[in-house]
């Protein structure tokens, strides 16, 4: 069977590539869309107390903060890598963090309402960008026609754009946050992001890099070929 019967034979190269790239960046954007307290081992942020030379108690000193809600932890049950046995708060869409955790924790109102407004903008950023790539993956594998190929190659760099908006909210986050705890004494908290903003910054570095291989395609360049009717070209 000729290959322009055969969608699927076409580009085979590129088609496979970004499909990998693609579904990658879908599973790594999906983990962090269900974050702490839901997949507890993924969060966006931490905020933890510095202070040394304090007896052992149940009191939170470390607030991890995901996208649907926040682990309060003390040095009684500290989270790991894969458990975390702190007190959640969760899941909730655009949830505001209780105030009792605050006090104990000694964090400032203002900087929980930051992280809240940050993080409801983000709840609803990551599906979407999740979702442009799962739509690009599945048209990664029809790039014979050439429309199709243009649907795919926009849908990924819609995902490409607004992933950069979540990294970029992620990382802002993080280094506002930092700046507004130096700044406020006498806190003595540590700020420090969470696998769920390098697991963004993965996802998105892959969804760029299909975007180049799809534009290779949609434009005929870097080596890819046109595929006639009278030769089998499939690469």
């Amino acid at each position: 069977m000729k290959d322009h019967h055969r969608p699927l034979a076409r580009h085979r190269l590129v088609s496979a590539v970004s499909a990998i790239f693609l579904v990658g960046a879908f599973v790594l954007l999906l983990l962090v869309a269900v974050s702490l307290p839901i997949l507890k081992p993924v969060y966006l942020l931490s905020v933890k107390s510095t202070v040394t030379g304090q007896p052992a108690t149940s009191i939170a000193t470390e607030l991890r903060f995901g996208v649907w809600g926040v682990c309060a932890s003390s040095v009684l049950d500290q989270p790991t890598w894969f458990t975390n046995d702190g007190w959640c708060y969760g899941p909730k869409l655009g949830y505001d963090i209780p105030s009792n955790i605050t006090t104990l924790t000694g964090v400032s109102p203002l900087l929980v309402e930051a992280v809240e407004q940050s993080l409801l903008v983000i709840l609803v950023l990551h599906p979407i960008a999740a979702g442009f790539s799962l739509i690009g993956f599945i048209f990664s594998f029809f790039l014979g026609p050439h429309g199709v190929a243009i649907i795919a190659l926009v849908t990924t760099i819609l995902a490409g754009i607004v992933g950069t908006i979540v990294l970029g909210i992620d990382l802002a986050l993080v280094i506002i946050i930092r700046k507004k705890i130096i700044d406020e004494i006498p806190y003595h908290f540590e700020v420090d992001f969470g696998p769920g903003t390098w697991m963004v910054l993965a996802a998105v570095v892959m969804t760029w890099l299909a975007v180049i291989f799809l534009s290779a395609r949609a434009c005929y360049c870097c080596g890819v070929k046109r595929h006639y009717h009278h030769h089998h070209d499939s690469y």
